[in-house]
């Protein structure tokens, strides 16, 4: 499973972690040169060329990555190697290595896409399928774009839960653990409380509804600090967690369709997604872009929604895969980030609240 990585800023201060150790063993590319102006026949050459790319926080199981990258070597003999990292130490692997830097890509969540343009660290490129990215989804110099959404949802196993909960509200008269991972530092997490934020009358600037659904939880001994892995949940050791859609399902149906139920929130839920982050000093430039332009190619959204992710395109799925994610009437109640700049300061400022209102309580 992807390290923590569902978008919430935990502080700039984490961008500056020397984190050399967490790094791949690339070395700088010598065989071609980027420029911004190249075509993509002309890309597709010097990444063939280049033969390799270094990503972080792409790891094969997470939103059927695995795929992607078998696709990418065998179309264009392009190896790829992963290092799994949250979306903050994806940065700050690209800031302290500056000019030496040795990965070329990473996916972070939708609010780290500015913070990487903002601190210098991205190389922009704008594929051939720009003009069908929703503008929200998108940086206008081409510095980040998200590949697909996720919406928050429950999954529940249902040897430990008699009835699985369908609303917040349920959530919270319940009699089990809650698992919402680490809001310190996880995107997944944190989105986590701005949808409770949201069920409960919050936003994007407010989310203190959130802090206080979860700190009446957390009083009631039933928050649990075990993380929502499929090892954990395999185990029982996991009575509901509040995860990305694309990762329950995919939980669910590693392990037992049967026992696992995936809900979204009736009473409010929020949806987000990931982009794809180029790093301004990658080895692999060239490889990088070309797979950016895969991933947001028909077969590259395909591979992800086979992984239960949405699509950011408006791509025909194939029966089989669309079956595999949750109807369309399952989201009505869900939004999207509206207020992006109002998100990243409560970002920045999350992890104390939920360290000192939140975790206090936890027993």
């Amino acid at each position: 499973m992807k390290i923590s990585k569902l978008k919430t800023a935990i502080g700039l201060g984490i961008l500056s972690i020397v984190l050399a150790g967490c790094g791949t063993n690339t070395k700088k590319s010598t065989v071609s040169t980027v420029n911004e102006n190249d075509p993509l026949q002309t890309i597709v050459e010097k990444a063939k060329a280049e033969g390799q790319i270094a990503s972080v926080g792409m790891p094969d199981t997470w939103a059927n990555w695995v795929e992607t990258w078998d696709n990418i070597e065998a179309k264009y003999g392009i190896k790829q190697s992963d290092t799994d990292m949250s979306s903050a130490e994806e940065l700050a692997k690209f800031e302290s290595e500056g000019k030496n830097g040795t990965a070329d890509i990473g996916d972070v969540g939708i609010n780290f896409g500015p913070l990487a343009k903002q601190r210098g660290l991205t190389l922009k490129y704008k594929t051939s399928y720009w003009d069908e990215i929703p503008d929200w989804a998108k940086d206008d110099a081409g510095d980040w774009v998200l590949s697909y959404t996720g919406t928050i949802a429950f999954i529940t196993d249902k040897q430990n839960v008699e009835k699985a909960p369908t609303s917040w509200a349920e959530l919270a008269n319940g009699d089990y653990r809650v698992s919402v991972g680490d809001v310190m530092k996880a995107t997944q997490a944190q989105f986590g409380v701005l949808a409770a934020a949201i069920a409960n009358g919050g936003d994007e600037a407010n989310i203190q509804p959130g802090i206080d659904y979860f700190n009446e939880i957390a009083k009631k001994g039933r928050l649990t600090a075990v993380d929502a892995t499929i090892a954990n949940l395999e185990k029982g050791e996991i009575d509901v967690a509040i995860v990305w859609d694309f990762n329950g399902l995919n939980y669910r149906d590693q392990i037992n369709p049967d026992r696992f139920e995936v809900t979204i929130p009736t009473d409010g839920s929020v949806m987000s997604g990931y982009t794809t982050v180029i790093n301004k000093n990658a080895p692999h430039p060239n490889a990088a872009k070309l797979v950016r332009e895969y991933i947001l190619s028909d077969e590259g959204q395909i591979n992800l929604a086979k992984g239960y992710a949405r699509p950011i395109r408006d791509v025909k799925l194939p029966e089989e895969v669309k079956a595999k994610l949750l109807p369309d009437e399952a989201y009505r109640n869900v939004r999207q980030v509206k207020n992006h700049e109002a998100w990243d300061k409560t970002a920045i400022e999350l992890p104390r609240l939920w360290q000192q209102e939140v975790l206090v309580n936890a027993r």
